[in-house]
């Protein structure tokens, strides 16, 4: 349910602006949280430059200090929702999983999210992937850069091409520059402020997607997992996971327990996924460059080097989470099927053909 943007031709955006700043930073005895509502409000005012940029600074830094509350998230995915850019799914596609990450992407270990969303793929399960380009504060490798790396571009494209893409390979990446130039508009101020804001939070738990799917947002901090949880029950969503992964994404690590939590309709059950019980253990690989990792991603998804490993462990665990498999095992053995077999490699050829086509067209 999308609430309503709160709007008063009488009253200047900046005036309405003054308030919320007001709510969030007028010190820790009189600072107050903002109702949904006016969360949302406060976004809109932001994303559409009705707030000038003094005050759209001030308000991210005091709103960064005091920490976003949950109803105050919820409120900025309604406004997200009212002015992003929507994908949807067919009617009989299977549900996708939508994964969260943050938009400034890594530069401590290597990602293998790109490649588990391949094997993913290649067996059926829809995948959303959301982005930006390099961004403050952390400027480290995006999802873009990854797959053009394997030689699939997915940026360029319009809303019609993602849309269309999905319906006919089950993956979507949302790419902020192409399809969300509003949200775009804001990435200055995080270099500006020298701090991620509470929208980098909100990221983490937002999708373009529009249904039924399951929503896997990754997270560093306890207290994140916890907003996470709240915001997302107060927006209604249904099916959700969060996962304590490498550098707050959503890869899991192979190098020691994972802590992850389902929440179903409310209901969170915690889950510690240990690679050792399944017999993986080892180290996560470094982030070196582009070039380096993309060798290494060949070789995984022909089950070769070092990060071959981390992939039939990552695509094993959710091809379980997607229910596609009944077990862990039965997706450990089914990833590592698909390594075998080349038929991830394979599904990759086909959309870096997908892709040319359209380029051609163009």
């Amino acid at each position: 349910m999308i609430h309503k943007v709160h709007t008063c031709s009488k009253v200047s955006g900046k005036e309405r602006f003054k308030t919320y700043i007001k709510a969030i930073g007028s010190g820790e005895h009189t600072s107050k949280g903002m109702s949904r509502e006016e969360s949302a409000e406060a976004l809109h005012l932001m994303l559409t430059s009705q707030a000038s940029p003094v005050q759209i600074g001030a308000f991210m830094m005091a709103h960064r200090i005091r920490r976003p509350e949950p109803q105050e998230l919820a409120g900025m995915l309604d406004t997200y929702l009212k002015l992003g850019p929507n994908l949807f799914s067919t009617k009989n596609q299977r549900r996708p999983i939508c994964f969260g990450m943050p938009f400034d992407g890594r530069n401590r270990t290597s990602p293998v999210y790109p490649l588990t969303a391949l094997i993913l793929l290649s067996e059926g399960q829809p995948v959303v992937l959301h982005g930006g380009q390099r961004m403050p504060m952390k400027y480290g490798v995006t999802t873009s850069e990854l797959f053009e790396s394997l030689g699939l571009n997915l940026t360029g494209l319009t809303l019609k091409d993602v849309q269309a893409g999905f319906n006919q390979h089950g993956l979507a990446f949302i790419h902020q520059p192409d399809h969300f130039s509003l949200a775009e508009s804001l990435i200055g101020y995080r270099d500006e402020i020298g701090k991620r804001p509470p929208l980098a939070s909100m990221e983490l738990i937002w999708t373009a997607h529009q249904g039924n799917h399951l929503l896997i947002s990754g997270f560093v901090h306890p207290p994140t997992e916890k907003r996470a949880w709240e915001a997302l029950e107060v927006f209604g969503e249904k099916d959700l996971m969060t996962i304590k992964g490498l550098e707050g994404s959503t890869d899991l690590s192979i190098n020691r327990k994972c802590i992850t939590a389902r929440v179903q309709n409310n209901v969170c059950t915690r889950l510690l996924l240990n690679p050792r019980e399944y017999e993986f253990h080892g180290k996560d690989i470094d982030w070196n460059n582009l070039q380096t990792w993309s060798d290494l991603a060949n070789a995984a998804l022909e089950n070769h080097g070092p990060l071959s490993q981390s992939l039939r462990w990552n695509a094993g665990v959710y091809l379980w989470l997607s229910e596609i498999t009944d077990s862990i095992e039965e997706g450990l053995k089914k990833a590592e099927d698909a390594m075998d077999s080349g038929s991830a490699k394979a599904f990759l050829q086909e959309l870096i053909r997908w892709r040319k086509n359209i380029a051609q067209k163009n």
